[in-house]
């Protein structure tokens, strides 16, 4: 069973519902009727409060009166980047509004849902349909203007093995943070060029540009460290270098 707040998935393994989370009533009705056992919240929307912070929170309380297992996914944008390495101790430093409410979120269901588990994670890419993967074909193809950040670095994710390590976190034990991101700290550019070069794409297209001299709000460089619980899971958290190597790059699924 799933939910969306403005359109349902693509797959057809699950029945989509709507809910919003910005609504109350909403989703505790949503909650009730299904009595989950395990509830994974990835619900959230740029620097909108409501939906990335307080919606957050209604997910966490209702989950937690249902006796629903929490893993509530954040992000790393909780941090500023004067560290540059951040482990599951650090503490959310955030400097952009989006930033602010997901550090919001974390605080407040680590106070209420003190089991749940906060996953912080990086860039997102999937096999072609995600939006990242998305710019780099609308800047190689010029019906984007642009430029891929040479400075701005991250830790990127397939999607495939979140997804698995989310449901491991989902039925495991753990409380508190964890950190689920790739294995390899990149820039923005590199992954771009990796992404062309599997896709059949030009990278020399790529347009390449420095966040720090445009002056563009947000951290440039945040490397989440997922040491300490990729040694406790079974997936597999590969870097961007190896799931992008060659179109089809697997799944990564338990």
């Amino acid at each position: 069973m799933a939910t969306f707040g403005t359109r349902p998935g693509v797959s057809t393994d699950a029945e989509w519902l709507p809910m919003d989370v910005r609504r109350p009533e909403e989703v505790a009705s949503t909650v009730d009727r299904l009595r989950p056992t395990v509830v994974i919240n990835t619900a959230s929307r740029a620097s909108d409060w409501a939906t990335t912070a307080e919606g957050a929170v209604r997910v966490a309380v209702a989950a937690e009166r249902r006796g629903a297992r929490l893993v509530h996914v954040s992000s790393d944008a909780v941090f500023s980047g004067a560290r540059v390495h951040y482990d599951e101790s650090a503490r959310p430093d955030p400097v952009t509004p989006y930033g602010a409410a997901k550090a919001a979120a974390e605080t407040a269901i680590g106070v209420l849902v003190p089991r749940a588990v906060v996953a912080r994670t990086s860039l997102v890419i999937g096999d072609g349909g995600s939006a990242h993967e998305a710019l780099v074909h609308e800047l190689a193809a010029g019906r984007r203007d642009g430029a891929l950040f040479t400075d701005d670095i991250r830790c990127p994710v397939h999607v495939a093995d979140l997804a698995s390590a989310l449901l491991e976190l989902a039925f495991s034990d753990r409380a508190g943070v964890c950190h689920v991101a790739g294995a390899d700290a990149v820039s923005r550019y590199e992954l771009g060029v990796l992404v062309a070069r599997r896709d059949g794409l030009d990278p020399a297209a790529l347009p390449a540009g420095r966040r720090a001299d445009l002056g563009v709000p947000g951290a440039l460089d945040v490397r989440l460290d997922s040491g300490r619980t990729r040694r406790r899971l079974r997936t597999t958290l590969r870097g961007a270098r190896e799931f992008l190597a060659s179109a089809g790059s697997g799944t990564g699924l338990l």
